[in-house]
This record gives structure tokens, sequence and C-alpha cells, in this order.
């Protein structure tokens, strides 16, 4: 009897992990469906890692060998399968930093970094008014190097506590990094400016990229013209394949305009691999360049498969919505007035490129806009029409899943 008992809790709990979207019946401005109807219901440690329910079979095989390609280690060239790492480089795989498609890590002080990387860059501007790259380094910092290569520099990072008081009496402890640079292969140049970036999430991507132009910028509001204190700004950026400047939706600063740039930036100044998108190694003009001319070291189908793969990545449905105190923090939560930035529902537009996506009401709780974040979180460092405090809003979906597949509620 209890081997059947047994078999009947396992049914359950696979039919209750593989429950559609569209199996959900919701209210007026439900957010369980955070993905509308390609939200997925699994609050495991592989939550983040599922494809939209709505793939037909041969964008099926196509996400998988994007999956493969995300999860595949790379190595040094010359090698039979998957050559291309470095010469310089961050980490060996995307899923080294996005581990289970989520979240990666600032690293405690003595740890090595794994899901962070160091943005750099000197004064000034690119010619397309991005990040000015600094000379010997370019605009990212690689400490990794294949055999017989220097890296560029280490990373040390120290942090420092401060005490913050609540209204209430209660009490925080803040941690602060300090982010230095350590036995760089040669002198760093001057006025160099650092930024630490922790591998995001990269699940709801291409739900985000279908979000029309039109309804992010009609939120933005520069100049505070209604005076709510809310300066929203869109980001425009350089997009590499059409030379032309495109809206920012992805990266810490929105700094890329899809992901398929995302991506292919990825590839380029975390692993050294070059595409079609960026052929030209990340470490070209310096001494550690290999000179191999074997751009590019990925094929055009590969990166494209890696890209529909994060394109296709679901969001898992919002979670306890009846207890009390996810209640009363969503009150709080649009009380204090968060919902102006982290905005609860966006809709995606009409692709006929690709059908999936179309017409969704989502809720990730962003506006894909610039915020000036003050002092205290400022990098000072600018990227395009980001000045060296402003951030794009964090999308909030999923998040609360972050311990359970990451192990960690670092953000």
């Amino acid at each position: 009897m209890k081997y059947k008992i047994l078999a009947i809790l396992v049914v359950v709990a696979v039919i209750t992990a593989c429950r559609k979207a569209a199996d959900w019946q919701p209210a007026d401005d439900d957010d369980v469906l955070a993905g509308g109807a390609l939200t997925v219901f699994d609050e495991g440690s592989g939550a983040f890692t599922h494809s939209f329910n709505s793939l037909i079979e041969p964008l099926t095989q196509t996400h998988a060998i994007g999956d493969a390609a995300f999860e595949n280690t790379f190595v040094a060239a010359p090698a039979p399968i998957r050559p291309g790492l470095g010469p310089v480089f961050n980490n060996v795989s995307c899923a080294s930093c996005h581990v289970a498609d989520g979240r990666g890590k600032a690293p405690d002080a003595g740890e090595s970094l794994i899901g962070m990387l160091i943005r750099l860059s000197i004064p000034g501007t690119d010619p397309h008014g991005g990040p000015n790259p600094a000379p010997g380094f370019g605009g990212q910092l690689q400490q990794r190097a294949i055999f017989g290569t220097l890296p560029e520099a280490g990373v040390q990072i120290t942090y420092s506590d401060s005490l913050f008081t609540y209204p209430d009496g209660q009490t925080l402890t803040l941690r602060k990094p300090d982010v230095q640079l350590i036995n760089p292969y040669q002198s760093l140049p001057a006025g160099l400016m650092i930024s630490a970036r922790v591998a995001p999430p990269v699940f709801g991507m291409g739900l985000l990229q279908a979000v029309p132009e039109s309804e992010i910028v009609e939120e933005a509001d520069e100049m505070d013209a209604d005076m709510d204190g809310i300066s929203g700004k869109a980001n425009y950026v350089w997009d590499v394949l059409s030379s032309t400047m495109k809206l920012g939706r992805f990266g810490w600063k929105a700094g890329n305009p899809d992901v398929m740039q995302q991506s292919a930036g990825a590839l380029n100044q975390d692993m050294g691999i070059t595409n079609m998108v960026f052929p030209e190694e990340s470490s070209y003009g310096q001494i550690q360049y290999d000179g191999r001319a074997d751009e590019p070291e990925i094929s055009d189908s590969l990166l494209y498969a890696i890209a529909f793969y994060m394109r296709t990545l679901a969001v898992p449905a919002a979670r306890h919505r009846d207890r009390p105190e996810v209640t009363e923090g969503r009150t709080i939560f649009r009380n204090l007035g968060c919902v102006s930035c982290h905005r609860q529902k966006l809709h995606t537009g009409t692709d006929v490129a690709f059908p999936p996506v179309s017409n969704q009401d989502i809720y990730p709780y962003t506006d894909l806009l610039l915020h000036d974040m003050g002092p205290g979180l400022a990098d000072h460092r600018p990227e395009f029409r980001a000045d060296g405090s402003e951030w794009r809003t964090s999308p909030l979906w999923g998040i609360g899943l972050t311990r359970i597949v990451n192990g960690h509620t670092n953000f």
C-alpha cells in the first residue's frame, strides 16, 4: 500500500509542476501569470530553465541546441570541439555565471570572481557615444587567461559595513564593496573607471524584447514634469548589426538593444569567443592577442541558437498570492510608490516573425528605464545616456525563487 501512495504522490507532484498557464483562470490584473500564456508552474531548483510551452518541434530543437551550447565548457584553440576560449577570459561557459539560468553572486572577501565581472572605461566616449575603452584593457577586465598568457589583472574585493536604522527603530547592516585591481599586466591608465556587475538571471528576456518601444518610452519622464520625484529615462545604445542607435533594454544600465547583441557580447567579452556580431578578439591590440586569424570562432547558427534559447526561457508563476504577509507586502509596495519604477504590468506587441511572444500581458515589475539611484549606489561610470548614478530598473519576477535556484539572496 505504501508504494501505491508514493506513486500517487509522485504523479500529483509531476502534474502540479507541469501545469500550463492555460489551466489558470486569472482575475483582472492577476500577476500569477507573470509571463502571460508562457508562464510555467515550477517552484523547484529548475524553475528558471523551462522553455516556452508553445514551441513547435523545429523550434524546440533549436532551443535544445542553444541550451547545450549555454552549458558547454569552451577550451582554448586548437581543439576538435568547442574551441575559442581566451586568450583572456572571465569564465569558461555561459552557465558558469548564470547557474540554472539564474543570478550570480558577489564574492565574499577572499573569494574569486565566479558570477561577477568588472567593466572598465576612461573619461570620454567611443565613436558611438558609449563607454570609452581603457587602453590596454578594453571595456571589460578579463582576470583569467589560457596557459602561457597573462591575465589582465587580478581583482581584490573588501567590504565595509554600515548600520542603517529604519524610522521604527529596526536596523539593517549594509555591506559596501571596495573593488581593487591587483597585479595588472601593465600600468593601469589614468582616470580608470571600474564598475562591478553581477550576472543577472536570463529567463523572460524574449518577452521583454517583445514589448513595443512606444510603451516603454511613454513612461519616461526625464525632467520629472509631473513632479512625482520619478524621472525615468530611456537609454539609446549602438546596435552593431544595424549600425543604428536603438532603445537599450538589457544589462545593468540597459546598454544592449536585444538578446542577440547581449549574447554575442557575453561570448566575446566573458569567454573571448569571436562571432559574427563581434568578430574581433577582446584582446586585439594587446600582448595577449593570439593572432590566429580563426574568426569567427563560433558559427552563426550556434550563436543564433544560444540567443534563441535565452529568448525562449519561460517565466515562473508568482507564488503564495493569498498569504496575508504577501497581501500586506503588496499593499506596502504600492503605497510606497515602488511601482513607479518597478512597473507591474507590460504588454508585448505583435511579432509576426515569432508569434508565441505576441500580445501577452506580462508582470515583470520593471519599466526598463534608467533611474538615478543616488551616490550610495553610483559606479561613476557612464554608459551611453546613463550617467554614473543611473541604473535600469531590474525586473522582479521570479526573485523569490533565487534562494531555491541559486542558493543565496544576494541581490
